[in-house]
């Protein structure tokens, strides 16, 4: 029997549109043999819709969604069940607004409310079993400051950085501005848990600087400032498995990239991101520094506890080596990465499935009830007896 597998898109992100194009690759080339797969949109008002329209790109395009309905998530026996929305005017259970049990959750989610471990926590909860990283894996792949903290620790290589919250902009002013400004000219400004470039901007002076800020803490109430490179090479690599047991991608170079990434350059000059003809596959690097990169993308898939599939990317400058982010759940799930390797889309998508399975499995050995009868135990008055 084939397993259900509801492919999530979408969400209340500003990374909403790049979601959908992750989404609709996976459903195009999910092993239909094994899986069942069915698209869940979650719209940016945060409404749950399901419907056969949902399978084709060109409708979101339009923005036509016609044969829809809203649904609402349910759970039994570890299945994700989706409830048509009470407000329908048909029966609950009615032929036409039927409910759907979902075996697997697919996440094809990027960006804040999403990709971060909110989602994650509802399914991880409610013991569905679904992609990629857990909760806690999540939330630090995606904050970069505490993303970057937990790099440290593991003696992983960065470039120098500073942080600061945006409600302590306004009071301390100043001096975040000396302490950014210490870093030196030229600086890169992010939002602290965004990804796809939104939101990041260059630095070469003071009012720059101010400028840069303002559009980051426009999206986030934490910013960074890292020094920018100047004439630095980006090499990303991705990492597959889980724990231990670890397999990585050929190395890619984006071509004519200069200090980041803008939005345009990976989602809308290419089909399927960059373009072929913007990358190099493999990256143009000597054997030594592949080996390095290799083990540094180990390492970062290990240090926050990484499952499935995550691209890190890398800043070179020269010999010079540094670890820059990790996306748990990597555009288009990094797919032209791994066919290099002899590894198809479809045998990506199982293998992605392989081991959500294995880490739904492994949490299931936990013991998550400690029955000693407590409150039985407990006098009136709140006491121990």
């Amino acid at each position: 029997m084939k397993k259900s597998v509801g492919i999530i898109i979408g969400g209340k992100s500003v990374e909403h549109e790049v979601s959908i194009i992750t989404g609709m690759q996976v459903f195009d080339n999910i092993d239909r043999n094994l899986y069942e797969p069915k698209i869940i949109y979650i719209q940016k008002d945060g409404k749950w819709l399901i419907g056969n329209c949902l399978h084709d790109i060109n409708n979101y395009k339009r923005k036509e969604f016609k044969d829809t309905y809203e649904v609402l998530p349910g759970f039994k026996n570890n299945k994700l069940i989706l409830y048509p929305h009470p407000e329908i005017k048909t029966s609950f259970f009615g032929k036409k607004y039927p409910a759907h049990e979902i075996d697997m959750v697919f996440l094809a989610l990027h960006g804040t409310n999403v990709e971060d471990g909110a989602i994650q926590g509802l399914f991880q909860m409610n013991g569905v079993p679904f992609t990629f990283s857990s909760v806690l894996s999540s939330a630090v792949g995606m904050d970069k400051v505490v993303m970057k903290k937990v790099f440290q620790s593991y003696n992983l290589p960065l470039v120098e950085y500073m942080w600061f919250y945006r409600s302590s902009f306004e009071d301390e002013r100043d001096s975040i501005l000396n302490e950014a400004e210490k870093i030196g000219y030229p600086l890169i400004v992010k939002p602290a848990n965004l990804g796809s470039s939104v939101g990041i901007s260059k630095a070469n002076n003071l009012n720059e600087l101010l400028f840069a800020i303002e559009v980051a803490m426009s999206y986030d109430r934490k910013v960074i400032v890292e020094k920018c490179l100047e004439n630095v090479r980006e090499i990303n690599c991705a990492v597959m498995g889980y724990e231990n047991d670890l397999e990585v991608s050929l190395c890619e170079e984006p071509v004519g990239w200069k200090e980041f990434l803008t939005y345009e350059d990976k989602y809308i000059n290419g089909k399927k991101g960059l373009s072929q003809s913007k990358r190099r596959i493999p990256a143009d690097i000597e054997e030594n520094i592949e080996e390095q990169i290799i083990n540094y993308a180990k390492e970062a898939f290990k240090a926050v506890d990484c499952c499935g599939n995550a691209r890190i990317d890398f800043l070179l400058d020269g010999n010079n080596i540094f670890v820059n982010e990790i996306n748990t759940i990597p555009g288009s799930i990094s797919f032209y990465l791994w066919e290099g390797k002899g590894i198809t889309f479809k045998q990506l998508i199982n293998k992605i499935i392989e081991l959500g399975e294995l880490q739904h499995s492994q949490r299931n050995m936990n013991i998550v009830s400690y029955d000693i009868d407590l409150l039985n135990k407990m006098r009136a008055s709140g006491k121990h007896k």
